[in-house]
C-alpha cells in the first residue's frame, strides 16, 4: 500500500517557551459552575472529519463534539465578523477498490483562534493515530482539551494531549492581529525585494493574490501578509486556500465589476486564468529554507502571467508611493550570506514592518472625537508626521490620501473613537461618582458643582419607568 500525506494547513511549528505553566486540571467543585464542553469551546468550534467521494464530492462525515452543529456560513466558510479558521491534515492512501484508486480523508479542526503553530502541531500529533483507531480516539482528544485552562492573554501553558505536553504562547494579546505565527521571512524569500511595496498594498486594502504550488504555502503566505501592518489590524476579508468550490468564487472571478479587498490564497492553476484581471498577483515558488541570495527581478506585468508556471514574482502596474528602503533588503542578504538563521531573519523583518507601520500610524493618533477632517490632519503631516520616527523619503502624502479611503483606516478609526468614547463615559461616571460622595458627605464642593450634579442624576430618574421611580421616591434613595 503506497500512501500520501499531507500535514496541517496552515503550517507552521509549535510555539514553545521554557517557563510554561502546567495546565491545571479543575477539581470538581471549581467545575460546577462550567456546562460540559465550556472548555473545549474556548479552544475549538468542533473537530470534524471530511471524506471525499468521487461521485459527491466533499461530505462531513463526523463531528465530535456531537452537539456542535456547522451551518452554511462554518461549511461554506462565509465571511462573518470573526473569522473561523480551518486546520486541516489530509491523508491520502491507494486504494484499488475506489473508483478513483485512492482513500482520500481529512481531519479538521475549526476554530476562532489563528493559533498556527498550536493547531498544526497538535494535528501531527493526534491525526495520523486517528486514523489507525477511529472515532473512540477522537472522543478521547475532545475529551482532554475540555480539561484545558482557557487561552488567557499573558500566559504560557503547557497543554495535555493523549499522554503528550503542547506548548501555548498566548503572551500576545487576542486583540492585536499578530497572532498569525508565521515565518516571515521564509515566507517573503522568494519576492523579498518587493516587501515594502507589498506593505503598501495591504495597508491600502488593495486586492491582492498569492499564487502558489501547495496550500500549505499559499496559507501562510497570505497569513504572513495580514500580519505585516501589525500593530495595525487588517479589516477586510483575508482567504489563505480558496478554491473553485468557495461560495464567493463567481464574485471573485467576474469581470464585470472591480476586484474587493480581499487577499486571497490559491494553487489552482485554472485561477491564472480567471483572476487575471485582478490588480495585483504575488507568484510564489516551492518555499524553502533560504540559502543562495535571490536575484533581484523586477515587478512584471500582468499581461506576462498567463499560467501557475509563470516565474515566481510580483506582478502589478502600482507604484509605491514611499522610495524603496535598500537598507533592509542589504540587512537580510547580509543574514543570507552569514548563514543567519530563518528565526533570527523573521525577527529583523517584523520589526522592519512594526516601526514601518507605527512611524504612519502615529500622526494618526489620537483621533479628535469630533468629526474627523482629512484636510486638517493632512497640515499638521509637514510638523509632526512620519518623518520624526522614520528615515524613509517619498510621497507620504500621497499615501496618507490613499489608506484614508480603505477599509483599514475606518476600522482602525472607529476602533479608537469607541476606546476613547469609553474612556470619557467612564471618567464621567467617576466624577458623578466622585460629587455624589462630596454631597452626601458634606465635603466642600462649589455650590454650581452640586446643583449640575442633581441636575444629572434628576435627569436620569425622570428617564426610569415610573413604578421605580415611585420605589427610589419611597425609600428615600433621591
Amino acid at each position: 500500500m503506497s500512501r500520501r500525506e499531507r500535514g496541517p494547513e496552515p503550517g507552521g511549528a509549535e510555539a514553545a517557551a521554557e517557563d510554561a505553566e502546567p495546565a491545571e486540571l479543575e477539581s470538581p467543585d471549581r467545575s460546577l459552575s462550567l456546562l460540559p464542553w465550556d472548555r473545549f469551546s474556548a479552544w475549538l468550534h468542533c473537530v470534524c472529519v471530511v471524506g471525499f467521494d468521487l461521485e459527491l464530492g466533499q461530505a462531513v462525515e463526523v463531528i465530535y463534539p456531537p452537539h456542535s452543529k456547522l451551518t452554511d456560513k462554518e461549511i461554506l466558510i462565509r465571511k462573518d465578523s470573526a473569522y473561523y479558521y480551518g486546520y486541516v491534515y489530509f491523508r491520502q492512501v491507494r486504494d484499488k477498490s475506489l473508483k478513483r484508486g485512492y482513500f482520500q480523508k481529512s481531519l479538521v479542526l475549526i476554530s476562532k483562534l489563528p493559533y498556527v503553530h498550536l493547531f498544526r502541531t497538535m494535528l501531527k500529533q493526534i491525526a495520523p493515530e486517528y486514523f489507525e483507531k477511529s472515532e473512540a480516539f477522537l472522543e478521547a482528544v475532545c475529551s482532554d482539551i475540555d480539561r484545558w485552562p482557557p487561552p488567557v492573554p499573558g500566559k504560557v501553558l503547557q497543554l495535555p494531549i493523549m499522554g503528550v505536553i503542547m506548548r501555548a504562547d498566548a503572551q500576545i494579546s487576542m486583540a492585536l492581529p499578530t497572532v498569525h505565527e508565521v515565518d516571515l521571512f521564509r515566507c517573503f524569500y522568494p519576492v523579498f525585494f518587493h516587501i515594502q511595496m507589498l506593505w503598501e498594498l495591504v495597508l491600502l486594502g488593495e486586492p491582492l493574490v498569492v499564487m502558489a504550488p501547495s496550500p500549505a504555502e499559499s496559507s501562510e503566505t497570505v497569513l504572513a501578509l495580514v500580519s505585516c501592518i501589525s500593530p495595525l489590524k487588517y479589516c477586510s476579508d483575508f482567504r489563505p486556500y480558496f478554491t473553485i468550490h468557495d461560495s464567493e468564487f463567481k464574485e471573485y472571478t467576474t469581470r464585470t465589476q472591480a476586484p474587493p479587498s480581499v487577499i486571497l490564497g490559491v494553487t489552482n492553476p485554472f485561477f491564472a486564468k480567471t483572476l487575471q484581471h485582478w490588480p495585483h498577483i504575488i507568484r510564489i515558488g516551492d518555499i524553502k529554507l533560504p540559502g543562495d541570495i535571490p536575484k533581484q527581478v523586477k515587478v512584471k506585468k500582468l499581461k506576462n502571467l498567463k499560467t501557475l508556471d509563470s516565474k515566481p514574482g510580483v506582478y502589478t502596474s502600482y507604484k509605491p508611493y514611499l522610495n524603496k528602503d535598500e537598507e533592509i533588503v542589504k540587512q537580510l542578504q547580509k543574514g543570507v550570506q552569514q548563514k543567519r538563521p530563518t528565526e533570527a531573519q523573521s525577527v529583523i523583518l517584523r520589526r522592519y514592518f512594526l516601526e514601518l507601520t507605527e512611524s504612519f500610524i502615529i500622526p494618526l493618533s489620537p483621533p479628535q472625537l469630533r468629526q474627523f477632517s482629512q484636510d486638517d490632519f493632512m497640515k499638521t503631516l509637514e510638523k509632526a508626521g512620519p518623518q520624526l520616527t522614520s528615515g524613509l523619503k517619498g510621497d507620504w502624502i500621497g499615501l496618507y490620501r490613499h489608506f484614508l479611503k480603505s477599509p483599514n483606516f475606518d476600522g482602525w478609526f472607529r476602533s479608537r473613537q469607541k476606546e476613547m468614547t469609553q474612556k470619557l463615559e467612564a471618567l464621567h461616571l467617576e466624577a458623578l461618582c466622585n460629587e455624589l460622595q462630596a454631597d452626601r458627605e458634606h465635603l466642600p464642593v462649589k455650590t454650581d458643582t452640586l446643583k449640575k450634579l442633581q441636575t444629572h442624576i434628576n435627569d436620569i430618574i425622570l428617564a426610569l419607568p415610573d413604578d421605580l421611580q415611585d420605589i427610589l421616591l419611597k425609600t428615600g434613595t433621591t
